[in-house]
């Protein structure tokens, strides 16, 4: 039985999956349906947390948006996303970044990683 999931959870998997990190500030262009018809709808915003393995992996990304913090959570190997870009890498020292919640304004905000 084991080995019947795991060879459809193989052919789910994307070829390619962008390589980003927590902390990162990621655009995401995801395919949103209205009505009959399907655009892109592109969301940016800072990586909160990756969790999960193989294709249970999700990925929450937070922005602001008129003064209000919006967080979506996706999929990583999910149909509906067209692709993920890597806008700037940020520096972090920790796996989840749930604090940034309670921060306003630029204190929201994550040192950039130049190398």
């Amino acid at each position: 039985m084991n080995d019947i999931i795991k060879s459809i959870e193989d052919a789910q998997l994307k070829a390619e999956v962008t390589d980003f990190r927590v902390g990162d500030t990621v655009r995401v262009s995801a395919k949103i349906k209205e009505g009959n018809r399907e655009r892109i709808q592109v969301f940016e915003g800072v990586v909160i947390k990756k969790q999960g393995g193989s294709v249970r992996a999700t990925f929450t990304v937070r922005k602001n948006s008129n003064g209000v913090g919006v967080e979506r959570t996706w999929p990583l190997h999910s149909p509906k996303i067209e692709k993920i870009e890597v806008v700037r890498r940020g520096k972090v020292r920790r796996a989840k970044l749930t604090y940034l919640r309670g921060r306003i304004g630029k204190a929201s905000k994550v040192k950039e990683n130049i190398k």
